[in-house]
């Protein structure tokens, strides 16, 4: 079908939209209403009282980083890479264990509202500072561009007023997170779920139908090799491997939710630890579902386009647009489904900038204003606390509106600003909670290191971007369009192809932008551990009970609840220290 065929949004299509955005500000109106009785005002508005259930909490954590960006995004690089991308549910299953089994416990035992906390705990208040301070200027630059995102790429492909969009998502969701705290930003999201899965399944069923069913999905996706799961080669230019996702993308996930406060705010805010951890695993199954549903649904859309690729014919300019397209191209008949597509995608931004702006507030409360607000009222602090969050609401909407007079690819910006920031304050958690050596000057050292080479790698590579050869974008085809524009989309980094081979820093620059965070983490681990030998280890008895992993004496009081002696317990943390 020709561009000329599709139509834009039509009435069916605003009223779906704006019925899910009418639901979300309903639901944060209820949740803001619904108090229990003494819970300290502020503890309520940060984490629910504590007493959240397992299912939402996980709902919502999977929500959190299930932007827009990646609504639109996922589809588009499963046409280009293929199936393989399912392994990035891999990387987010190691993720899940480590954070449920190695972080969550030392958050949750410290009763902490910041994970900045446990760097003031452990390493001092100018290390909370510097957390902090990394965590706020990422955050805001994060949700500027997943506020951007959709706003932009759905401006381009359906119409749809692109200003008018943007602030509309940024007042809602300000709104509601500032009137109704966590409580509404968690049952929100599970709302918010509930859409992105729906638009995904009804976008790859249709589809599905379109091509002749799943039999003949699968033929053509082979024939195009779109189904390879079989790449275990260790190159690490190559953009998708098995290698890249167990390896990078677990650490990636685990620079998310292991030390970022977005999350950690979330699964502290559940009744016990068990039930966190529980929430942690409600959270891995919704990852797996949202990814595997958006690649089959880039699968689908190659079977679609297979002859005639949208990109190489000039209907789109950019693979962001992919998924857009598709769907007003195959649902142009059936108003009201474009409509539910696009509240899909704005379902993702409504959750990740919820999350951002209430964690933006919690952090400027806890560690940067507390000290301050000793001795002031309840009633002070919580009018404080919706202030902060109405102002990072704004802060939000103003960066993004900022962001649409850069060029900057919305897709490369996010990863690369949270990839930055990200990396860095996960080694320093693992200096902190698993070498007891490590003293103030290794980790402020090794957190320098981490952030320098995690920024020259991503602005050598966003300056020379790989080539798609390099990176392994499978080949697409343009042969039975019935007119081919010469317009074609002229990013480096896209699908113009280029010689493989370049000199120097640019072989650097070419690695798979997964390892970014893996290097940047070990780079702190390592120069953090070099420095404190170099300047005198901290001594293990001097750190604080609680604070290193191991410090099992309460867990295993809580958890297996037996008699063990004192002696008993020394020997099985003394074994353990050893095994580690």
């Amino acid at each position: 079908s020709s561009a000329t065929d599709r139509q834009g949004f039509r009435l069916a299509d605003y009223a779906v939209f704006a019925s899910m955005m009418l639901v979300s500000l309903t639901i944060g109106l209820v949740q803001s209403m619904r108090r229990v009785a003494g819970d300290s005002e502020v503890e309520h508005f940060f984490t629910g009282g504590r007493r959240m259930a397992p299912l939402p909490v996980g709902m919502s954590l999977c929500a959190s980083f299930m932007s827009a960006v990646q609504v639109l995004g996922v589809p588009s690089e499963a046409y280009l890479y293929g199936l393989k991308f399912l392994y990035m549910c891999l990387g987010q299953t190691l993720n899940s264990l480590l954070t449920a089994l190695l972080f969550l416990p030392v958050f949750y035992r410290l009763h902490i509202t910041s994970s900045n906390q446990y760097l003031r705990m452990r390493f001092g208040r100018g290390m909370q500072l510097l957390g902090s301070l990394q965590f706020l200027i990422a955050t805001l630059l994060y949700t500027g561009i997943v506020i951007l995102a959709p706003a932009l790429i759905l401006n381009q492909a359906t119409g749809l007023n692109m200003w008018a969009s943007l602030f509309s998502t940024g007042f809602i969701c300000t709104f509601y997170t500032t009137v109704g705290g966590m409580k509404a930003v968690v049952w929100t999201d599970v709302f918010q779920v509930v859409i992105m899965l729906s638009g995904f399944i009804v976008v790859f069923t249709y589809g599905t139908l379109l091509v002749g069913g799943p039999a003949k999905v699968l033929e053509i996706a082979s024939n195009g090799s779109r189904i390879n799961f079989n790449d275990f080669g260790f190159d690490p230019q190559r953009r998708y491997s098995f290698w890249s996702f167990t390896v990078g993308g677990t650490l990636l996930w685990l620079s998310m939710y292991a030390a970022n406060q977005a999350q950690v705010q979330r699964y502290v805010s559940c009744r016990t630890e068990r039930q966190a951890q529980w929430a942690l695993f409600v959270n891995q199954v919704g990852l797996c579902l949202i990814v595997s549903s958006a690649a089959a649904c880039g699968i689908v859309m190659f079977a679609l386009y297979s002859q005639c690729d949208p990109l190489k014919s000039g209907r789109i300019s950019a693979p962001d647009q992919y998924m857009p397209y598709m769907v007003l191209d195959i649902f142009r008949n059936l108003p009201g489904i474009p409509g539910l597509f696009v509240a899909c995608a704005y379902s993702g931004t409504l959750s990740t900038a919820s999350t951002s702006i209430n964690a933006m507030a919690a952090v400027t409360m806890e560690d940067l204003l507390k000290p301050y607000l000793i001795g002031s009222s309840q009633r002070k602090q919580i009018v404080l606390s919706k202030a902060l969050s109405f102002l990072y609401g704004v802060g939000c909407m103003t960066t993004a509106a900022l962001c649409s007079l850069l060029d900057w690819g919305v897709l490369q910006g996010s990863f690369t600003v949270m990839g930055v920031v990200n990396g860095p304050l996960l080694g320093a958690f693992i200096l902190g909670m698993f070498i007891p050596a490590t003293n103030n000057a290794g980790v402020f050292s090794g957190v320098a290191v981490g952030f320098v080479l995690s920024l020259w790698l991503a602005a050598g590579s966003s300056i020379y971007p790989p080539s798609p050869v390099r990176m392994g974008v499978l080949p697409t085809s343009a042969a039975s369009c019935l007119s081919v524009n010469t317009t074609t989309y002229s990013r480096p980094s896209a699908l113009s192809p280029s010689d493989p081979h370049q000199p120097g820093l640019q072989n650097i620059y070419s690695v798979s932008y997964l390892y970014f965070g893996a290097l940047s983490t070990s780079a702190t681990v390592l120069s953090g551990l070099l420095v404190s030998c170099i300047t005198g280890p901290t001594e293990r008895g001097s750190v604080r009970p609680g604070l290193l992993w191991w410090d099992l004496a309460a867990r295993l009081e809580m958890r297996v609840k037996l008699n063990v002696s004192k002696e008993h317990v020394v020997i099985s943390v003394s074994l353990i220290w050893l095994q580690c």
